[in-house]
């Protein structure tokens, strides 16, 4: 099923508006809210949320997954256990001007290649896969692209020519698919500690050691811990971006795709499990390290860390992809599109590398000749 969300002073397509976080129509200025809009077959005020289904794309959202409940967990929250077909591509028709879309199994929203306008898939945002929350984005295109060029100017050891900023070959808002987790950790460590003096006595030096057992057990809570689930996605880059503000966590609405693209998680909340588990872990050991300190020497005899999960949603968090075409190679950047952070790895200059090497070094040896020449009390010589 295919939505558009048409303008109901001009028919135009809506789209998500970050500024107002409503929909807005980019032909007339029309703006619904996003509970108005959302569900909403025909709307207050003659607004139309057009839909597209054919038989074909039912019997596709009745076998593009199917269940599996043996497997589920015995938590207080059940698992999900979704199997696709693999390398799946479905056809569906823009409802503006007829095109073709092709599509992936994973897409939930994106955007006609003919005529721009947004759709949203919502059959692959329903029932299970359906997401708790989003985080809309609140940077516009136009801002995220004046944030790259600042973000750009500030390095100042790449080449002058990437400063410049002026070769964004593509800028896309997509919705990444994450798992918020909730967990609990419990830690119970025993440690053997000393604290070490040194003193003289007469012609003696002591050397006093105490040792001390020590005995720590911590209960943390964590909350929505995020883990990112698309495949295609880099997990590092993804981190980076963190921290999201949850102030903005809204419960989901098909609407806030309006205009961006969107996909569906490749991992369910028990694949990523591990992964966030091995994060906390670190979370309760550095707290529990922080506890236990003024001592010279700390040795754990004993130490059991158990991170158990509470709970997990799926959640869509905003995120510019920025495609920068550098000296014929492609660099990737992302931001936070609810932050403006950027993460990426930006081209290094040798030369600026090596100058400010040599310039450090020299600045380095020239105090050191000034120090020993004083200390020395002889004149200066190069």
């Amino acid at each position: 099923m295919v939505k558009h969300y048409k303008c109901s002073n001009c028919g135009a397509d809506m789209e998500f508006d970050t500024a107002s976080g409503m929909l807005k129509c980019s032909s007339c200025g029309r703006m619904d809210s996003i509970e108005q809009m959302a569900g909403q077959d025909e709307l207050p005020g003659g607004a139309q949320v057009s839909y597209n289904m054919d038989e074909d794309d039912k019997k596709a959202a009745e076998s593009a997954y199917e269940y599996d409940y043996e497997n589920s967990s015995d938590d207080d929250e059940p698992s999900r256990h979704i199997t696709f077909r693999e390398g799946e591509a479905k056809e569906y028709n823009c409802k503006n001007c007829g095109a073709v879309l092709i599509t992936d199994i994973q897409t939930t929203a994106t955007k006609c290649n003919y005529c721009g306008a947004g759709i949203v898939i919502s059959e692959r945002l329903s029932g299970i896969l359906a997401p708790e929350c989003v985080i809309p984005f609140t940077i516009s295109k136009e801002q995220a692209q004046e944030a790259f060029k600042k973000w750009c100017r500030k390095g100042l050891l790449t080449p002058n020519d990437f400063r410049v900023a002026d070769r964004i070959k593509d800028i896309t808002g997509l919705y990444v698919p994450f798992w918020l987790y909730d967990l609990n950790g419990k830690g119970e460590v025993e440690a053997t500690c000393t604290k070490v003096r040194t003193y003289s006595s007469g012609d003696w030096i002591y050397k006093e050691t105490k040792y001390y057992h020590v005995y720590r057990k911590v209960d943390l809570n964590y909350l929505r811990v995020p883990c990112d689930a698309s495949k295609k996605m880099d997990d590092t880059m993804m981190d980076r971006l963190e921290p999201y503000n949850y102030n903005n966590l809204k419960d989901f609405q098909m609407p806030y795709l309006a205009g961006y693209i969107a996909e569906k998680y490749d991992y369910d909340d028990d694949d990523l499990l591990p992964r966030v588990k091995n994060r906390v872990h670190s979370y309760v050991d550095s707290y529990i390290r922080s506890t236990i300190s003024g001592y010279s020497s700390v040795h754990y005899n004993r130490k059991d860390i158990r991170i158990i999960k509470k709970r997990s949603d799926y959640a869509l968090f905003p995120v510019w992809m920025v495609c920068y075409d550098f000296r014929q190679a492609e660099h990737t950047f992302a931001m936070n599109g609810q932050t403006g952070k950027i993460v990426g790895k930006p081209p290094i200059s040798a030369a600026k590398v090596a100058a400010w090497f040599f310039g450090i070094s020299g600045g380095t040896f020239l105090l050191f000749r000034i120090i020993t020449s004083i200390l020395g009390g002889g004149f200066l010589w190069f």
